[in-house]
């Protein structure tokens, strides 16, 4: 757990993803499947705007993920 808040860029992506998972399903949930007002544009730039923020969070997780990798490939060839 230590590990994982000393990560920044992890920690960054993971807040991204979160962020955007919940505007999508309060979109979905609220706006999408229930009757009310129609949905205005603004609404759908969001929309989409949190789809691009879901595709950069991943991102980050999956960047930190590998440089973390490469950095343990290096230290164990420097000790083996």
């Amino acid at each position: 757990m230590v590990k994982f808040l000393d990560d920044r860029q992890k920690r960054t992506g993971w807040l991204l993803i979160a962020i955007s998972v919940a505007y999508l399903v309060y979109f979905l949930k609220v706006r999408l499947l229930t009757a009310g007002l129609p949905i205005e544009k603004k609404e759908w730039v969001y929309f989409g705007g949190m789809i691009l923020c879901l595709m950069m969070g991943t991102a980050n997780v999956r960047l930190a993920t590998m440089r973390q990798r490469r950095k343990l490939e290096q230290s164990d060839k420097t000790t083996a």
